[in-house]
């Protein structure tokens, strides 16, 4: 998921509200999200999260109050975040955020259930 595919929805709009921690994300097909900088954090396309092959992946801990404090374009495909927490490493494809977007739910439920797994159960904001 990390290149840009022919038919990738393509991002008209990416608006960052740092108050609510949320990136506000519209796509030229009309589909619409809103993802936490919690949530965009934890699935890093970057190597330090993912790991370099299945099996590698590092679950991220203490992520709870994360901020993005930048957003930079690269190229015509993807967009580096840059969080307050250090971390800049992951560049997100247009495809990639698509896939967020439409796997919100089940993404967000996998990732609780891996930190309870893990006995670090995610600490309410």
């Amino acid at each position: 998921m990390s290149g840009l595919l022919p038919d990738s929805p393509i991002p008209t709009l990416i608006q960052l509200h740092q108050g609510s921690r949320l990136l506000e994300i519209h796509f030229d097909n009309q589909t619409e999200c809103m993802l936490s900088c919690e949530f965009l954090r934890v699935y890093s396309p970057s190597a330090e999260v993912r790991g370099h092959g299945a099996g590698q992946e590092v679950l991220q801990i203490g992520k709870e109050l994360v901020n993005i404090s930048g957003i930079e374009p690269v190229g015509r495909y993807a967009i580096k975040l840059i969080f307050d927490d250090g971390h800049d490493t992951g560049l997100y494809s247009w495809d990639y955020l698509y896939y967020l977007a439409q796997h919100y739910e089940s993404l967000w439920q996998d990732y609780i259930t891996k930190l309870t797994i893990a006995g670090q159960p995610r600490k309410e904001t």
